[in-house]
């Protein structure tokens, strides 16, 4: 009886050093290089779906929201190919006023009177959320999008997810000009449009003792863009 309590005592802490470490893993682990472009390893075990295309109002452009997919069939966890689907969803992603969300693998962007369509990144990333500056566009005529993803897998598990850096990208409705405008390392806190002045805020953490975490002993960062520039310049700017 005192073995099996013995036995049942170590299960339980090595479950709770367990969940422990996993709440604590690195967000970022940094190597000599510091390289932030990591490519990650295909799963194979995901099939890629498209949505149907969507057109943001006063636009000439189709986007297709692209995303993996796993299907199951039944009784099994990671396998496809056969008709007897349980239970799956092919929505990959969500719609609001002006902005698609989703755990997506890319965009696709197509001219309405085109056939052509061209992908906005040739990139390993997820991208989160993708949203379309109306309010810029009716005063300046620059159509822009915004996009939260993640670009690298920079906590070096062999896959890009929510657990990597988030990055903040801009790019024209057309999706041509895809830049990153926040920095390699830094994770992107939020972001926020400032109609009266054209203006994009955004904030982002550094991790300045680089221990792979973002806490409140690093560095923020706010920067801005003046989106009436067709030159998609950050400038810093010190609130406090």
């Amino acid at each position: 009886m005192k073995n099996s309590l013995k036995y049942i005592a170590l299960v339980i802490i090595g479950t709770l050093v367990s969940c422990k470490d996993e709440v604590q893993k690195p967000k970022v682990i940094y190597d000599a290089s510091n390289k932030a472009n990591v490519v990650a390893k295909t799963d194979s075990t995901q099939i890629e779906v498209a949505d149907l295309p969507i057109q943001m109002e006063g636009t000439s452009y189709l986007i297709h929201p692209v995303g993996d997919l796993r299907v199951y069939e039944k009784g099994t966890k990671a396998r496809y190919g056969s008709s007897s689907v349980n239970d799956v969803s092919f929505t990959i992603s969500n719609l609001g006023e002006y902005e698609i969300t989703g755990y997506l693998q890319n965009l696709k962007f197509q001219k309405v009177d085109s056939d052509s369509i061209r992908p906005l990144t040739d990139k390993p990333a997820l991208i989160l959320t993708a949203t379309y500056l109306k309010t810029v566009a009716d005063k300046t005529q620059n159509q822009i999008m915004v996009y939260t993803l993640a670009d690298a897998d920079t906590n070096k598990d062999g896959k890009i997810d929510t657990s990597d850096i988030k990055t903040l990208y801009l790019s024209d409705i057309s999706g041509e000009h895809f830049t990153k405008v926040s920095e390699d390392f830094q994770e992107l806190v939020d972001w926020s449009l400032i109609e009266s002045k054209n203006r994009l805020y955004f904030r982002t953490i550094e991790d300045t003792n680089q221990n792979g975490q973002f806490d409140k002993n690093d560095v923020l960062h706010y920067n801005y863009i003046d989106l009436g520039s067709k030159k998609w310049e950050v400038k810093s700017y010190k609130p406090i």
